[in-house]
């Protein structure tokens, strides 16, 4: 079975920087996607940095929570 395990992120970088290392830790086998909602923080050069496994969607602007 695939799994893969879809954040959605906004100036989040903090965020990601105390839970993504525990989600892939417990998330074996499984792809990460982190969906960004065109932040402005230093989210994406973290991701691209520190987890370059973690696949980066750019949405370009801010779809809000519900798109």
């Amino acid at each position: 079975m695939d799994v893969a395990v879809v954040i959605l992120n906004y100036n989040g970088a903090g965020f990601l920087r105390q839970f993504l290392p525990t989600v892939k830790k417990h998330s074996t086998g499984a792809r990460i996607v982190v969906d960004d909602n065109a932040s402005t923080d230093y989210s994406i050069e973290y991701l691209t940095n520190a987890h370059p496994d973690v696949r980066i969607i750019k949405t370009g602007e801010n779809l809000g929570f519900a798109k």
